[in-house]
């Protein structure tokens, strides 16, 4: 097998030793000395093991002088021409940040290899993780591991004399899920639908000849959520093949082969624990709606005071949820809609709070920029981060305006504060899917710092759709399906009935907030209307509802089965009008605010029985001064704060105030 130019270095372990049989590990006579590699090349991730040449006496041998670092150089057509550090900050004595730049080694990879058989070969040894069947875990003084494969033959046992297998097997971690056996602790097995999980969806749309199981097998879990941000868009051709009729496989195998492949979204049709039996419910008459246009400079000068205090935070929320922004207006609001700003602090304030967020974000930049060489070597989880940011900016809204071309600063702001924000909240990182959410932000802002602090904000909202184990995303797919049930229980019925009732056809709709749904314009008006927080909570669910709502008819007339079902949800971006879904959304909530028998279970996702005891707490005859504005110092210590929480995720720490955004 040739070379392949897609290449990277996952893990490196220098210092490792084949023995033939690990029943005579302490024999040295017996040991091949090499460096073991975790690599991906062309998107299959590879073990591999290669024998040092000339090896002297093993147990002299330390470290192997190689360069072991898995950062490698963009390719020609991703890397923007334009250095980092031409860049330059918005704060002048800040600029010194922008000065550090570490040119990425590239690195060849290793000579293909067949695996090796159990013999003193010097040949590489390498295998597929999808050819895995399991992993026996073993130690005495050291640890060593031997792989099972799929066709029962046994690589020679590796041990680590110089630790680095525990490092290792978290590393696989990422690419397979390694469960114990319940037979014998120290077999861990392999789960194949896991390492068939995920594939760089940018990968996954150049292929349409192989099945789904060898669609989901390529990328690590960080690109999992990024290619469930497209699953839409290759599912179909996955089920079908390239030439194949509709309905090629029967609706329930295909069901059952979508439900093995994502198990992290296994979702029991029936109700969570806690939530009620829904039977029929008379809803009444749904009202009509109809929007008003955007707030306009006038409008927003007249709200502000002398002191530049907003007079009625209320009645602004309600104006911009009723018709949205005009777009001079977004990059001052924006920070007041996502918490960066306090409604009732006073200009001065503000200024305050602009200073001292901006040192705290440049010194969060200066952790990554001053990282050097050496230091990222052994620093595996940042290399990944950066890699994976690397890839996602050269192919995020390229072609807008703000991001096309090469060497464009708009990529350089968006890959810095991405980059910063794994500072911020290291724990997760970075993950894909979440460039999308940062691109709007920093398009609107045209300035780094503040598009940091609206960035973050908005992902303290958003941060269990990016966790690992996806219980953010779990959680809205059965409320989804809870208001589905109530709205419509016929086309629930039809859905079920076409082993649809999962509702993975909506992932991507949650992921990233309809963000590929509509046009760029579209998503800033959508996202600014439910940064108010109104008319409830979980109101984009209801923006799901509408739009099934009015594709419904035609996916039961046409009798679609599940194959169909995902191509036509997908065949609807960029055809959806923001301003009706918008009308039809907020039709549904107010139809279910009125209706009397409403069940307890939807009340609670849309917050309802909230909105209830907090208008008993506020109306109760008395009259209320306006608050006072903020003074500079009340501004800082309400202001959102770097400080970590008791789980280790880096999160917001700020009171009341700060959530006034979000609460209708």
């Amino acid at each position: 097998m040739a070379a392949s130019e897609g290449f990277q270095v996952l893990f490196e372990q220098d210092g490792v030793f084949m023995h033939g049989d690990a029943e005579r590990s302490g024999e040295q006579d017996g040991f091949i000395s090499g460096s073991l590699r975790l690599m991906d090349k062309d998107g299959d991730v590879l073990v591999e093991f290669k024998a040092v040449e000339d090896a002297v006496d093993p147990s002299s041998i330390l470290c192997p002088g190689k360069d072991s670092s898995s950062v490698v150089e963009w390719k020609c057509n991703e890397r923007p021409s334009r250095p980092l550090e031409s860049q330059l900050s918005c704060e002048t004595e800040w600029d010194m940040v922008n000065a550090v730049y570490f040119r990425k080694k590239s690195s060849t990879p290793a000579d293909d290899g067949l695996p090796l058989p159990p013999d003193r070969s010097r040949r590489p040894l390498s295998f597929s993780v999808m050819d895995l069947m399991s992993v026996k875990v073993r130690k005495e003084g050291w640890m060593y591991l031997i792989f099972i494969l799929k066709n029962d033959s046994t690589i020679p046992a590796l041990h680590f004399h110089h630790g680095g297998g525990e490092a290792f097997l978290d590393c696989l971690r990422r690419h397979v899920l390694l469960s114990e056996s319940v037979f014998d602790h120290s077999c861990l097995m392999v789960s194949r639908p896991n390492s068939a999980l995920s594939q760089s969806f940018e990968n996954l749309l150049d292929d349409t000849t192989f099945g789904l199981i060898q669609k989901f097998r390529k990328d690590p879990y960080t690109t999992t959520l990024g290619g469930f941000s497209k699953v839409t868009n290759y599912l179909f051709d996955a089920f079908r093949g390239p030439d194949a009729e509709p309905q090629e496989r029967p609706p329930d195998e295909v069901a059952d082969m979508l439900t093995e492949a994502i198990p992290g979204l296994d979702i029991n049709q029936q109700e969570e624990p806690g939530f009620e039996v829904i039977t029929r419910v008379d809803l009444g008459e749904r009202p009509e709606v109809q929007r008003s246009e955007p707030v306009t400079q006038e409008e927003w000068e007249a709200s502000v005071d002398s002191e530049g205090r907003i007079r009625d935070p209320q009645h602004l929320k309600n104006r911009i949820f009723r018709g949205g922004l005009c777009h001079s207006l977004r990059r001052e609001v924006w920070k007041f809609l996502l918490g960066f700003y306090p409604w009732s602090s006073t200009q001065e304030a503000r200024r305050v709070l602009h200073r001292s967020k901006t040192d705290e974000y440049f010194r969060m930049k200066l952790q990554w920029k001053s990282v050097s060489e050496e230091q990222e070597k052994r620093n595996s989880r940042l290399r990944d981060y950066r890699s994976l940011i690397e890839k996602d900016v050269n192919r995020t809204d390229r072609t807008n305006s703000f991001y096309e071309g090469e060497g464009n600063p708009g990529l350089i702001l968006l890959h810095d504060v991405l980059m910063t924000y794994c500072m911020y909240d290291f724990d997760l990182g970075y993950v894909q899917g979440m460039s999308d959410l940062l691109s709007p932000i920093l398009y609107v802002m045209e300035n780094e710092v503040d598009a940091f602090w609206c960035f973050t904000s908005f992902m303290d909202e958003m941060h269990k759709n990016f966790e690992e184990q996806m219980q953010g995303m779990k959680t809205q797919l059965i409320q989804l399906g809870t208001l589905l049930r109530l709205l419509d229980r016929t086309f629930w019925n039809y859905l079920e009935s076409q082993d649809s009732g999962y509702l993975y056809f909506c992932f991507r709709w949650l992921l990233i907030r309809f963000k590929r749904e509509l046009t760029f314009l579209d998503v800033l008006r959508l996202w600014e209307v439910m940064w108010t927080g109104l008319p409830c909570q979980n109101f984009h669910l209801l923006m799901c509802c509408a739009i099934l709502d009015s594709e419904k008819q035609k996916i039961m007339d046409e009798r679609y089965g599940f194959n169909e079902i995902l191509k036509h949800v997908n065949e609807l971006a960029m055809k959806l009008h923001v301003e009706e879904i918008l009308c039809q959304a907020e039709a549904l909530c107010l139809q279910l605010k009125n209706c009397k028998d409403l069940p307890s279970s939807i009340a609670e996702i849309l917050g309802f029985s909230c909105e209830a005891s907090a208008a008993v707490e506020v109306d109760d005859g008395k009259e209320r001064d306006s608050p006072e504005p903020f003074s500079p110092s009340q501004v800082l210590q309400s202001a959102p704060s770097f400080s970590p929480s008791r789980n280790g995720h880096i999160r917001n720490g700020a009171p009341d105030l700060y959530k006034l955004a979000y609460i209708s």
